[in-house]
Order: structure tokens, then C-alpha cells, then sequence
């Protein structure tokens, strides 16, 4: 699990240096990708066969994890790649609001102020900028949070799939963004370096066939709480990505807001209550 959310934390990293647009990026994410998991299934045998609500389930996940994708790569665009990376993080409450809505349920009162401290955070983080043109920061942002939207979404329709191997899914799923997406990028494709080439190449190997797998092993012997504990490992390295490659310099309030996504991420996991808290202090 540390190594695929460390591998995750570099994700920014390779799509900025393949020097495409991110229409080509997720495209030949979804092809390398696609190919090295049937591979992977192929030879362990752990084909399963799919219903025709399978599909539709899976088509629809499909669509969701690429126009997340898009959303998130965009967002390294008009901010900085830990600066997306730690707003996309806001995901978990995109869940809970989803959830809420389409089982009409009312929000646990305990987490409405981890709620609250997420996307005042994001606010901070959003609305100060370092080296970028003023505004862009508030359109990473909110493309960040569409993404993190959309991978809400995408989390609830592969819950559908239970009895699918999750490598499955996936393939499946990136095939749906391989369809859609050859013939929006065919002609938008730019010349490649061997530098691109290599960016890319890992995008589609490393980061999406070999992470997925080491990934779903990873959630097979785990439980859902170290999961969630580890995953900060991806933003974490992100941060660093930015500062030590990028030498991208953030303010204080950019520090602060993405201090403040975090803690309300780690609290809402860990089901922390604001009186319970309180009273420890207090006593």
C-alpha cells in the first residue's frame, strides 16, 4: 500500500513532463494501462465472466474515473501539483455528500465540522497564488474538486462490482476511456521526445497497471483503517514533488489550507468528535 500511494504521490510529476495535452495523457494512460492489466489477468487466469448489468455498472464507473482523470490533470495546469493533489483529497466528503443525497440521509452530525475545516481549507489553499496568474488557483481548484466528485462516483458504481476481481474492473473500465477518448485525441496528439515517450510509457505501466495491482493486493490484506491511514502517503509525496522537483514555493495560507484538508481528512476517518475533544482539554 506505501509503495502504490507512493508511486500515486508522482503521478503529477509524469503527466506535466510528457509535455501532452491531458485529453492524450488519459487516453494513452487508459491504452497502456488496459493492455498491461489484461495481460496481468490473462496469465493468472482471473478472468471473470460479466452480466450485461456488469457492464453497464462497468461503463458507467468508466466514464467517472476518466473524466476524473481529465479534471485532475487539467488542474496541474492552472496550480500546482500538491496544491491539486491535497484539494482532490476533499474526495471522501464528496462520497459522504453523494451518499447522503441518494439515500436521502441526513449528515452525522459529527462530521459536519470536519466538513466545514475541509473546504474552508480549500478555500485558503485556492485563493493565494505564488507564481501563477491571478485567479488560476481558484480554477485548479475547482477542477480538483470536480475530480474529486467524479472519483466519488466512480468508488460508488465499482461498489456494484463486488464479485468482480478488481483488476477486471479496471480494464474494462479504462477500455470504456480508450473508446471515448480516440477520436477526441487522435488529432491533438504532439510530437513526442523520447522524454514524452518515457512519461508516458510509465504513466500507462507503472502507474496504472503495476500500482492497480500492487494496489488491489494491498486492499485484500488490509483492513479499511490502515487503508485510510496510508493513502496520506499520496499527498505527502505530491508536497514533496513540488518542492523538490518543480521548486514550487507556497505561502503560508496555501500551508495552512492543505494543513486544514488533511486534518479534516484524518478526523472524519477517525471519527473524532468536536465535544469529545473538547472534554479531553477541558479535563
Amino acid at each position: 500500500m506505501a509503495l502504490a500511494m507512493a508511486i500515486s504521490g508522482t503521478i503529477g510529476l509524469f503527466v506535466i513532463e510528457s509535455g501532452q495535452s491531458p485529453l492524450v495523457v488519459v487516453f494513452i494512460r487508459c491504452l497502456i494501462g488496459a493492455l498491461g492489466l489484461a495481460a496481468w489477468l490473462t496469465l493468472t487466469g482471473a478472468w471473470t465472466r460479466m452480466s450485461l448489468v456488469d457492464v453497464a455498472w462497468t461503463v458507467g464507473g468508466g466514464l467517472s474515473l476518466v473524466l476524473n482523470w481529465l479534471c485532475l490533470f487539467s488542474s496541474y495546469r492552472y496550480s500546482s501539483v500538491s496544491v491539486a493533489t491535497v484539494t482532490y483529497h476533499t474526495q471522501p466528503f464528496m462520497l459522504l455528500a453523494i451518499v447522503a443525497i441518494l439515500k436521502r440521509e441526513s449528515l452525522v452530525l459529527f462530521r459536519l465540522p470536519w466538513l466545514g475545516l475541509a473546504f474552508g481549507g480549500v478555500v485558503l489553499t485556492s485563493q493565494f497564488h505564488t507564481n501563477q496568474e491571478a485567479g488560476s488557483n481558484w480554477i485548479g481548484a475547482g477542477l480538483a474538486c470536480s475530480a474529486a466528485f467524479l472519483y466519488a462516483v466512480a468508488t460508488l458504481v465499482t461498489r456494484q462490482l463486488k464479485h468482480l476481481p478488481p483488476a477486471q474492473i479496471a480494464v474494462f473500465q479504462l477500455l470504456v476511456g480508450v473508446l471515448i477518448l480516440l477520436p477526441l485525441s487522435i488529432n491533438s496528439i504532439e510530437p513526442m521526445s523520447w522524454k514524452s515517450m518515457v512519461a508516458l510509457g510509465t504513466l500507462g505501466l507503472v502507474h496504472t497497471a503495476f500500482m492497480y495491482t500492487v494496489m488491489y493486493a494491498a486492499f485484500q490484506r488490509l483492513s479499511a483503517q490502515s487503508i485510510a491511514a496510508m493513502s496520506f502517503i499520496y499527498p505527502v509525496v505530491a508536497v514533496l514533488v513540488d518542492l523538490l522537483y518543480f521548486k514550487v514555493s507556497l505561502n503560508e495560507w496555501q500551508w495552512i489550507g492543505m494543513s486544514l484538508i488533511m486534518l479534516a481528512v484524518i478526523a472524519d476517518q477517525r471519527k473524532w468528535q468536536i465535544s469529545a475533544l473538547w472534554n479531553r482539554v477541558a479535563a
